[in-house]
């Protein structure tokens, strides 16, 4: 592995960690008020005390566990939707795949931000409507990519050969088609997920998002973006957690991308 893969693995495991291990190395809970708003760095907190008097390093690493969780379980309904209906598309026949194209089409012809943000307006901010509404838009590109992977994996022989025998859609998806198109699927997963983390954040920073007083990256750049202007450096701590995990993903993709190339 080279070493620029080793550092983008060495950040999301370190994101990871600090997502699953929150509640042990947190200092403090996320929502308690500990002093004065805006309080420098000392020994008892770290990186100070937000706009409310709370622990700036607990939230952190608060933040982290719901927005990587909540991009991770966004991106795994995304991906199980538009592999299936992607693959199914390309060799179901083409009433299907023009009935499946054209739902998509007209998905994608609206800006995925304003159309997240009508619906969660009107639906209301929600976990759950976030969840289904973000893996829907995300679903549209990955059904583009699917499809064409499987469209052309579908035209081989030893496809053809598995229909000749008899085989259900179910088989030939899952026996055929999948482990074929795995290696730039992985790949675009972790583009996807990279996606999905900085959506979510965006929605968070306006405030369309993850809702207080649960802590995220994104509302938490939102919340201290005013006083930067004043000097105060928190802004930077999740401004730069969301880069450097985005970083680190993309590292990472781009080694898998490249061995996935060198293999095919």
């Amino acid at each position: 592995m080279p070493l620029k893969a080793q550092i983008g693995l060495l950040i999301v495991i370190a994101s990871a960690m600090a997502a699953l291990l929150a509640p042990i190395f947190a200092p403090y809970p996320e929502a308690d008020v500990l002093g004065r708003a805006w309080a420098a760095p000392s020994a008892q907190h770290w990186l100070g005390l937000d706009n409310l008097g709370r622990d700036v390093l607990s939230r952190l690493l608060y933040g982290a566990r719901l927005s990587i969780g909540l991009s991770l379980l966004i991106t795994m309904l995304s991906f199980t939707l538009g592999v299936f209906t992607g693959f199914s598309a390309a060799v179901l026949g083409k009433t299907i795949d023009m009935i499946l194209s054209r739902i998509v089409d007209l998905l994608l012809s609206m800006p995925a931000l304003i159309f997240a943000m009508v619906v969660l307006s009107v639906l209301g901010t929600d976990l759950a409507v976030l969840v289904v509404t973000i893996a829907i838009l995300d679903a549209t590109r990955i059904f583009r990519v699917s499809r064409s992977l499987a469209m052309n994996i579908a035209t081989l022989d030893f496809v053809e050969a598995a229909k000749l025998r008899g085989e259900g859609l179910w088989w030939i998806l899952r026996r055929e088609i999948l482990p074929n198109a795995m290696p730039p699927l992985v790949a675009e997963f972790g583009l996807r997920f990279c996606f999905t983390f900085l959506f979510i954040s965006a929605l968070s920073f306006l405030g369309l998002g993850i809702q207080p007083p649960n802590a995220d990256w994104g509302s938490m750049v939102k919340d201290y973006s005013a006083m930067i202007m004043l000097g105060v450096p928190t802004v930077f701590y999740p401004a730069g957690a969301i880069a450097a995990l985005t970083i680190g993903i993309n590292l990472l993709v781009d080694w898998l991308v490249s061995t996935s190339a060198a293999k095919y």
